[in-house]
């Protein structure tokens, strides 16, 4: 299990998402389960077949949500209708679980 505590928030975006195609390079050649911590939604999206929300503190896991985008994910999938509606769910989940 590889553990990952939001590893490119201090990147640039084109170097965030190129860190992102390496990390899921590494995840299929390797299989191995990364645990993978962000506050970006686009980037939990863009790396994640499973996206798990927790709560304020105490942190506890909220919602698992599946993400069933297909792989492989190159940087124009960002730009694509169905990445959107994912983010924006997220969101929502967020704003809902927040009030």
């Amino acid at each position: 299990m590889l553990l990952m505590d939001e590893p490119f928030a201090a990147l640039d975006e084109i170097t965030r998402d190129r860190m992102g195609i390496e990390l899921m390079r590494i995840h299929a050649r390797f299989r191995k389960t990364v645990l993978f911590v962000t506050h970006s939604l686009a980037e939990a999206v863009f790396l994640s077949d499973a996206i798990v929300l927790m709560t304020p503190r105490p942190g506890r896991i909220a919602r698992v949500i599946t993400v069933d985008l297909p792989r492989p994910r190159l940087p124009e999938m960002r730009l694509t209708d169905a990445f959107a509606r994912m983010v924006a769910e997220l969101n929502r989940e967020l704003y809902r679980m927040m009030a």
